[in-house]
């Protein structure tokens, strides 16, 4: 046979090559899945009744990052000062002034180790508080909402999390074994 012949041959091989080594290169990058990063405990405790805290702080089962915490009343009133602090898996966020009696929710979000979001909410009640009328906090016990658990954020797009990588390197392996088999067998049937 000619070189013509070949040329298309060897470049479809050397094509199916380069996908191949692409394919296994991409899945020795893919991150492992994991479990995403929960809120492991919260000072103070979720449905606590506490006196008026100086500070709010959650521990999470692993390292975090861009840690927001906003911390409202019954009436949407905001009570955090301040950033919130990430040090390892520990956030702080500091209370502004002392707090009324009255149950506050916590609403809480961080961006685990793998990237991916994570947010969540909870209440705690806070009583004896010197500067609160009995009236005032009753009507703020009644309108408040009981407790919501912790839950992961979620959304339509994983916006590139370890599942997405995993399927670009699986499809790339694909592609590979199947530019392998057309060149196998082009070559077969000029042989």
């Amino acid at each position: 046979m000619s070189s013509k012949v070949h040329a298309p041959l060897v470049r479809a091989r050397r094509i199916g090559v380069v996908a191949a080594l692409a394919g296994v290169s991409l899945a020795g990058f893919v991150p492992s899945a994991s479990a995403h990063t929960a809120l492991k405990k919260s000072d103070p405790a979720s449905g606590a009744t506490v006196a008026s805290p100086s500070k709010i702080t959650l521990t999470y089962s692993e390292p975090v990052g861009h840690p927001k915490i906003i911390l409202t009343d019954a009436s949407g009133g905001r009570h955090e000062a301040g950033s919130a602090r990430a040090v390892d898996n520990v956030v702080t966020e500091d209370v502004k002034g002392p707090l009324s009696d009255g149950v506050y929710t916590v609403g809480w979000r961080a961006v685990s180790d793998d990237g991916h979001p994570v947010t969540g909410e909870f209440t705690f009640t806070v009583k004896g508080s010197p500067s609160t009328s009995p009236s005032a906090s009753a009507s703020s016990a009644a309108s408040a909402p009981v407790s919501a658990a912790p839950s992961e954020s979620s959304s339509s797009s994983d916006g590139g999390g370890s599942a997405g990588w995993l399927w670009i390197g699986l499809g790339a392996v694909v592609l590979a074994a199947i530019g392998g088999v057309v060149a196998w067998t082009r070559r077969s049937r000029t042989s």
